[in-house]
């Protein structure tokens, strides 16, 4: 980024004010987790939005209401439930800002129901016409608690898909759970790209739970390690670079139901053609069981600009391409694929021949020269 005024923009912003959603089995400690967190300055432009005013003891912070069960809390941040769908919830609270009716919020947080499927949900935010333009998915955060969670996603399909799409984990009750290393091993097979934090850290900020480092429109950054949840250097949990792909696959299986992660590097460049063309494939013919998709792409009409993509089931946000590669990036293709019901290896083999690259079970010649997803016209390697 060399700030240069008068270079042409190459960054394709993505638009609307963030939103990150809070969820978490019941009994969890979400509303704990978010009383705690109200008074957090990074929140005090923000706009909650939360089941009923009576699951979150905030009676002491009101200073004002404003019309139709829209407050606005002592540090600043508005609140108000849910009314009816979300989507007319969120409709309403920008159409209130844009004319004036509330002050300007800079961030959205929603607190789902105990028993909610977090999907439609983030589906709200990036589906509906209108409310794509105005608002973006930032990231999901799912409280889980130490001392019941091990119960908890073995019996309830809905607290394990809170696990599976989540971004960061919050152990709660971590000081009357004794040893959770099984629950850890759970939430790391339903979610290995998760990052996860214990809601007894003394110095948790709320911006270290609800920003997923999705996007920075001032410096026109992405944080891709924080946003895919890997370390530093770009790699997912240390996978092998000896090849030209790798990847691995986690999975938990509970009542025959079956969620599984998938974490892709990919160091070739591929064809903008081919990856309309895997997305366009995973969508239609398997959306309902792709739970949640993200990754940066190294495409091959531009390899110093990579694409970054966000999928929630059969529907993405609009792709937003980067001017240069985030610092200290690898420059390579990353995605992360959360699916349920699908067959092991399934997604990584798919992506794997729309980018013409071997595949695993044939012969390397074969998968090169013979591929039948290969995009005609483009150059076989050999």
């Amino acid at each position: 980024m060399t700030g240069d005024k008068s270079a042409p923009a190459a960054w394709s912003a993505p638009q609307g004010v963030p939103v990150s959603i809070l969820t978490g089995f019941l009994g969890a400690g979400k509303t704990t987790l978010l009383n705690r967190l109200i008074g957090d300055p990074w929140l005090s432009d923000a706009a909650l939005i939360i089941n009923e005013f009576g699951d979150v003891g905030i009676d002491h912070l009101l200073v004002e209401s404003s019309s139709d069960g829209i407050i606005e809390l002592s540090d600043g941040c508005l609140c108000c439930t849910v009314r009816g769908e979300l989507v007319d919830t969120l409709a309403d609270l920008m159409d209130r800002m844009q004319t004036g009716r509330i002050r300007p919020f800079s961030r959205v947080v929603i607190e789902t129901t105990g028993l909610a499927d977090p999907v439609p949900v983030m589906q709200s935010v990036i589906g509906h016409p209108a409310l794509g333009q105005s608002y973006r998915l930032e990231g999901l955060v799912t409280v889980v608690d130490a001392v019941n969670g091990l119960s908890t996603l073995a019996e309830h399909e809905e607290a394990r898909r809170q696990v599976a799409v989540a971004d960061t984990i919050v152990l709660s009750k971590t000081a009357l759970a004794g040893n959770h290393d099984e629950l850890r091993s759970q939430l790391d097979a339903l979610n290995p790209m998760a990052r996860v934090v214990s809601a007894g850290q003394p110095d948790l900020a709320a911006q270290d739970l609800f920003d997923a480092g999705a996007y920075d429109p001032t410096e026109r950054s992405l944080d891709v390690a924080r946003w895919l949840s890997s370390d530093q250097d770009g790699h997912a949990h240390g996978h092998d670079h000896s090849g030209h792909h790798h990847g691995h696959t986690h999975d938990v299986n509970r009542h025959d139901r079956d969620i599984r992660a998938d974490s892709m590097v990919f160091e070739r460049p591929i064809a903008p053609e081919a990856l309309a063309l895997f997305i366009d494939l995973l969508r239609s013919a398997h959306g309902p069981k792709l739970l949640r998709m993200k990754g940066i792409v190294k495409l091959s009409d531009d390899p110093s600009r990579p694409l970054v993509l966000h999928a929630v089931q059969s529907l993405m946000s609009e792709p937003v391409r980067l001017s240069a590669w985030p610092q200290g990036a690898a420059q390579e293709t990353r995605l992360v694929v959360i699916t349920r019901d699908m067959p092991k290896g399934f997604v990584e083999e798919l992506f794997a021949g729309f980018a013409n690259e071997p595949g695993i079970g044939r012969a390397d010649r074969d998968a090169l020269t013979d591929n039948p997803l290969a995009i005609p016209g483009m150059p076989s390697r050999r």
